[in-house]
């Protein structure tokens, strides 16, 4: 990897930054292409003189990508969201970025897309995860999808945002409740170091990635009941943690459209089906030792327990 150019189409995000780092570390030279680089200036002083450089770019703009890619050895998009225009971001968008990869004469794309995606899933995430695999699959067919269960690390919006409820819950002066919405699903939560560490190994290692689609997870299956404890074993909270029938859920979604409602139709669609590899793990495929909750998750979620990192006994 040393001296190539990979471009990074959303390189400031939770992901991208643990990706531009690990290229870095490679000796390659990093492109940051995002609608507005500056927020990724901190990713400037991880590497050496010249070797991070950022570009404007918005995915739903065929110009401005092509632009970002010219002159890459290889491009990864690491662009998607959770809610919002999904046609325009992980359709639309994922296409515009395979097709200037494929007319630039690119010799690698990276894709991350996620578990579920499917062109006929019930929730409109699913589906435009899915359209969006075929829409790369079709512009540069020898590209990489990855599909990772959910994402977790220091700097995650799914971990942390339990583990804030359950801060709160334990801190509440008459009721410690955190309700639980679909316990029974099951997760494979993935560390985003893993991930990066696929996207550096599917540049490096085409001749185990190139044209396939890996799905990706970690080596804990959790249900979401069972992942809500387990943040409150780690964090030394105690609050009551009740698992909602379905009935209850529904009806919670349906108010989705709310200001500051806990939950969407399309997350609850979504959270109808397990989260997990249905197949081989893509990390093993690819050499890499998926690495345990335990592993890293209580080093900064030490954050949320009372008294915070005081809280830790001394070692003697």
């Amino acid at each position: 990897m040393k001296n190539t150019l990979v471009t990074l189409i959303g390189g400031g995000g939770f992901l991208g930054r643990y990706v531009a780092q690990a290229l870095l570390e490679t000796g390659a030279r990093v492109r940051i292409a995002q609608r507005d680089p500056r927020q990724a200036f901190f990713l400037k002083p991880l590497g050496g003189l010249g070797q991070t450089q950022f570009a404007v770019a918005d995915i739903s703009n065929p110009d401005s990508i092509r632009r970002a890619v010219a002159g890459s050895d290889a491009v990864v998009n690491l662009v998607g969201i959770l809610s919002g225009d999904f046609q325009k971001i992980q359709v639309d968008g994922a296409r515009i970025v395979a097709e200037a990869a494929a007319a630039a004469g690119i010799p690698a794309l990276v894709h991350v897309s996620a578990i579920g995606a499917d062109p006929a899933s019930p929730s409109a995430y699913g589906r435009s995860k899915g359209e969006g695999e075929a829409a790369v699959r079709a512009a540069f067919p020898a590209a990489t999808i990855l599909r990772p269960s959910i994402v977790f690390g220091r700097e995650d919006q799914f971990v942390n945002r339990f583990a804030a409820m359950v801060a709160t819950a334990a801190s509440m002066p008459l009721v410690h409740v955190v309700p639980v919405l679909r316990a029974g699903t099951k997760f494979q939560p993935v560390y985003v170091g893993d991930v990066a560490d696929a996207v550096i190994a599917a540049l490096t290692h085409p001749q185990l990635a190139a044209g396939k689609t890996l799905e990706l997870g970690g080596p804990d299956v959790l249900s979401m009941g069972a992942l809500v404890r387990w943040i409150a074993k780690a964090t030394n909270r105690a609050p009551k943690i009740v698992e909602l029938p379905d009935s209850i859920g529904a009806a919670i979604a349906s108010a989705g459209f709310l200001p500051g409602a806990p939950i969407t139709q399309d997350q609850w669609k979504m959270l109808a089906n397990d989260n997990v590899v249905s197949a081989q793990n893509g990390l093993e495929l690819l050499g890499i030792t998926p690495t345990p909750l335990d592993a890293v998750a209580p080093g900064w979620l030490v954050r949320y327990r009372k008294g915070g990192r005081f809280a830790v006994p001394v070692a003697a």
